[in-house]
């Protein structure tokens, strides 16, 4: 009998960081298939946007780390998808951030990313991770730039070309 993986819930200001659940694959879905999922490979159609959203679930249970759905702390309104993202073709653990429609310039994605960062450093005891980071993406740069992550280096992806290698700073420089 294989026992679940517990996820934990992570609770911010004015988000919290849970398990993706069926009532958020419709604004999901309508992330995936609009122009809005070009950085991130798309756009997609409706149902590998569906085996997107179990992988998120089931990264945690293979990896003991992954994604969140970020939702409105008051309404539970799914926000985008934040947190650790770790493919076998993936060169080391990424924070990776996706905003849905609604939700971009808010600080929604720095809110959660600094928890998923304090989150790898805290609870998974890490002192490095990194952001891959397409070099057109210029939001999520920005984003990188205010979380005080560098770029380090480029990754050569097989599918996503060239993405940019953005190390944030380490736990004891954020003391």
């Amino acid at each position: 009998m294989t026992v679940a993986f517990r996820v934990p819930e992570i609770e911010t200001e004015r988000l919290r960081l849970r398990l993706p659940k069926a009532s958020d694959l419709p604004a999901h879905v309508a992330f995936r298939t609009s122009e809005r999922s070009r950085t991130v490979g798309g756009p997609f159609d409706a149902a590998s946007s569906f085996h997107h959203l179990a992988g998120v679930i089931g990264q945690w249970q293979l990896r003991g780390y992954g994604r969140w759905m970020v939702a409105d702390k008051q309404t539970d309104a799914p926000l985008g998808i934040i947190g650790i993202f770790h493919p076998d073709d993936w060169p080391e653990p990424e924070i990776g951030w996706s905003v849905y429609e609604g939700a971009e310039g808010r600080g929604i994605a720095f809110e959660a990313a600094v928890a998923s960062r304090d989150f790898a450093y805290g609870a998974l005891g890490w002192d490095r991770i990194v952001s891959l980071i397409a070099p057109d993406n210029t939001r999520s740069i920005q984003l990188a730039e205010r979380m005080g992550a560098a770029r380090e280096d480029v990754f050569e992806h097989p599918v996503h070309g060239a993405l940019d290698i953005w190390v944030h700073p380490a736990p004891e420089a954020l003391q």
